[in-house]
C-alpha cells in the first residue's frame, strides 16, 4: 500500500552544477524537495519508487543502481538510483527526470529503503496511467512514490513554449490538486491540453493518483512558482 509521496520538478537546472550562476534562483525549490523527501523518510517505507517522464528509450523500470548523469547538459556529473551494486546490472542510464530524482535522493541521503525507477510516456493516456498506478500501489509492504514532473512550460514570453493564456489556470488547477491530494482532480487533467502547453509532469501525476486510490493520505503543498516560464510545484503526501 502507498503510505507517502512527494512529488517535485524534475528540471537538471535544480542540479546546482547545471544551473552555475543561475544556482541560487532554485534554492527554495530545492529546499521544498528536501522537506517533501523528509515526509518519505519519516514513513518508513520498505520500497520507493521514482516515477518521471522519458522518451521512448527512458521508459518502463530502471533497478536500483541504474546510473546516469547529466554530460548531455554540459556538466560531468554522474548519479546512481539508490545504493550501486543492485541485483540486475542496467544497460541504460537513467532519462533526465530519474536523474534529477536520483540526485535528490543522493543529496538527502536517502538510505531507508530499495529504490527503482519508472519512466513514464508522455502519451500515456489517463486511464492506463492510473493502471500503472494501481499496480505500484498494489505491491506488498509498505511503498513511498517519488513523483518528478513539470507543469506548464508556457507561462512567459521567453519560456520554452512561448506565453499560452492557458497555463496559469492550468498550473493553478494542478498546484491545488496535488497540495490537496485530490485524485478526482488529478486523474481529470486533460492529456491533450497538458501535451500543448507541455507539461511533462500529467502522465506521472496521474501514475500517483492511481497508486493512491486505496490510501488515505493528506497534501500539503510546499512550493509553486514559474521561474524561466515554466511551472514547478513541490507537494508532499503522507
Amino acid at each position: 500500500m502507498l503510505v507517502a509521496a512527494a512529488v517535485c520538478p524534475c528540471p537538471p537546472l535544480l542540479v546546482p552544477e547545471v544551473a552555475a550562476g543561475a544556482a541560487p534562483e532554485l534554492d527554495a525549490a530545492r529546499t521544498a524537495c528536501s522537506d517533501a523527501l523528509a515526509v518519505l523518510a519519516a514513513a518508513r517505507p520498505d520500497r520507493l519508487v521514482v516515477i518521471g517522464p522519458a522518451d521512448e528509450a527512458g521508459r518502463g523500470t530502471h533497478p536500483e543502481g541504474t546510473p546516469g548523469s547529466f554530460r548531455g547538459f554540459g556538466v560531468d556529473l554522474a548519479v546512481r538510483l539508490g545504493r550501486p551494486g543492485g541485483d540486475t546490472v542496467s544497460e541504460r542510464e537513467l532519462p533526465p527526470s530519474l536523474a534529477v530524482g536520483a540526485w535528490l535522493l543522493e543529496r538527502a541521503r536517502w538510505s531507508g529503503a530499495p529504490v527503482e525507477g519508472v519512466g513514464v510516456g508522455e502519451p500515456l493516456a489517463p486511464e492506463r496511467c492510473a493502471e500503472v498506478g494501481r499496480e505500484i500501489g498494489a505491491q506488498p509492504g509498505r511503498v513511498a512514490l517519488l513523483v518528478m514532473g513539470d507543469a506548464s512550460a508556457c507561462r512567459t514570453l521567453k519560456a520554452p513554449g512561448y506565453l499560452d493564456e492557458r497555463a496559469v489556470p492550468f498550473d493553478t488547477a494542478v498546484a491545488r490538486a496535488l497540495g490537496a491530494a485530490d485524485l478526482a482532480a488529478i486523474k481529470g487533467l486533460d492529456a491533450e491540453l497538458a501535451r500543448e502547453l507541455m507539461a511533462a509532469g500529467r502522465a506521472p501525476w496521474q501514475v500517483l493518483a492511481g497508486a493512491a486510490e486505496d490510501a488515505v493520505l493528506s497534501g500539503t503543498l510546499l512550493y509553486e512558482a514559474a521561474p524561466y516560464g515554466v511551472g514547478y510545484v513541490v507537494a508532499a503526501w503522507s
